[in-house]
């Protein structure tokens, strides 16, 4: 369907945002029953925010015919054959009257009706108040069919959570199934071991014994010698055991090879010098070793942390589903914000330009990551974390990373607001904090306008 820009005034503007279909009419009927369709009134009247009855009426009103719009089928009809050209250019009218606000221009407006009866147009974009012309035939018409309200803030937050509910009672339903089944598993694999370690334990008794046997002959002849020692008294000579140091060292190097020997030497200067307090000149020594010693490539076991990022990339690789993710993060034994933390590493490390299109992109994971209010403080507190050590161009999109979660139902302005006054109590003074405070701003300005117009 092609599209056109909102306003005559706007018409030359490539990168205007505000679009709209281009009109089609119908001629139907002949002779006294002519009659002229707007075949895309409703996809017409949706691109303006303005009910079609609006615009069929002011069609009737303008041109001194019969018109009516059916709410059930909508279809929009004006008696008599009109050209399009000239029901378009009626309509441009229409939207300078009752769509375009009076200061700015921008059709972000909403139609308010006072409790004198009289009409305005509020702005979304620059907050200005325009006063429409009750002299108009539309506003008799307006007055007596006044637009739906849009559902306050409370209203919206009612309807998430209540969805969030329903997928939180659906997914709780999943993880007792998976319970039952880790349970069954986890029996079956106890029952073996249970059984395994008997027999172990048998196994070592039988040991046991045989060895008290191979050996008591040894004992008894140890104590027939040593009986044959205290009988021979004739012997001058009395025994005594020299447990100096220099003895042991001797009697080391006597009874065990020369390699042998060293190394117990070694282990003994060891702990002597730890013992003794180490000098400057050895502590630089010693300093100057350990560093040779840890510049060797040393192997090392990945930490939990560095696992779990690991495993969240490898289902990302296999395309898996955001429940799939969950299921990843939920196997981890991490506090939930490291968790969170590792989520967003995997998801975005080493973005740069296009961060928010990223976050976007990967909306689904991050949802499925966040069941509740709480969650929703774990993911603000990661986005902050992950600001801290991202790139300058990445930082720089926070703000939209914000607002793309917030319309995305990921993230409530409470959760938003409520973390960024407690980073600014706790005197933070991140560029995370920084570029986040017109957002922020916003937010609260958008609330106290809705509590107005309450």
């Amino acid at each position: 369907m092609a599209l056109q820009n909102i306003g005559a005034s706007n018409r030359d503007d490539a990168f205007y945002r505000y679009k709209m279909p281009r009109m089609i009419t119908k001629i139907e009927g002949r002779g006294n029953g002519i009659k002229t369709n707007i075949v895309n009134m409703v996809d017409i009247a949706k691109a303006l925010a303005r009910p079609a009855s609006y615009t069929t009426k002011y069609f009737g009103c303008e041109l001194g015919a019969q018109s009516k719009f059916d709410e059930k089928t909508g279809i929009s009809l004006v008696n008599g054959a009109h050209d399009t050209a000239k029901l378009a250019g009626l309509l441009e009218v229409f939207i300078k009257k009752y769509v375009q606000c009076y200061g700015c221009g921008n059709p972000e407006t909403e139609i308010l009706i006072s409790k004198t009866q009289m009409i305005s147009l509020k702005c979304a974009a620059c907050g200005f108040v325009s006063d429409v012309d009750m002299r108009d035939k539309l506003t008799t018409f307006i007055l007596k069919n006044p637009p739906e309200q849009k559902k306050g803030g409370k209203d919206k937050k009612a309807m998430r959570r209540a969805e969030k509910e329903r997928l939180k009672e659906g997914e709780a339903a999943d993880e007792e199934q998976k319970k039952l089944k880790k349970d069954a598993k986890k029996k079956g694999a106890s029952s073996k071991e249970s059984t395994a370690k008997v027999s172990k334990k048998k196994a070592a008794a039988a040991a046991g014994s045989d060895e008290d046997h191979s050996t008591s002959p040894t004992r008894s002849r140890d104590g027939d010698n040593a009986a044959a020692d205290e009988d021979d008294d004739d012997d001058d000579v009395e025994w005594q055991t020299d447990t100096s140091l220099e003895a042991a060292k001797q009697r080391m190097q006597e009874q065990l090879s020369a390699a042998t020997a060293e190394m117990v030497m070694l282990s003994t200067d060891e702990t002597e010098k730890k013992k003794k307090p180490a000098t400057p000149k050895e502590a630089t020594a010693n300093g100057s070793v350990n560093a040779q010693e840890s510049s060797e490539p040393a192997v090392t076991k990945p930490s939990p942390y560095n696992e779990l990022v690991g495993d969240i990339k490898a289902s990302l690789g296999s395309a898996a589903t955001p429940t799939q993710v969950k299921a990843v993060l939920a196997s981890s034994a991490l506090p939930p914000q490291d968790v969170m933390n590792a989520l967003l590493e995997a998801l975005f490390d080493g973005v740069g330009k296009g961060f928010a299109k990223e976050v976007v992109k990967n909306k689904k994971y991050l949802a499925a990551a966040v069941p509740d209010e709480g969650a929703q403080t774990v993911l603000v507190q990661a986005i902050e974390s992950f600001g801290g050590k991202c790139s300058p161009e990445a930082l720089k999109e926070v703000p939209v990373v914000l607002k793309a979660l917030y319309d995305g139902d990921v993230l409530e302005e409470e959760t938003i607001v409520e973390w960024y006054n407690a980073a600014v109590a706790a005197g933070k003074n991140s560029q995370v904090v920084k570029n986040a405070k017109p957002f922020v701003e916003w937010l609260q300005s958008a609330e106290s306008e809705e509590e107005d117009d309450e």
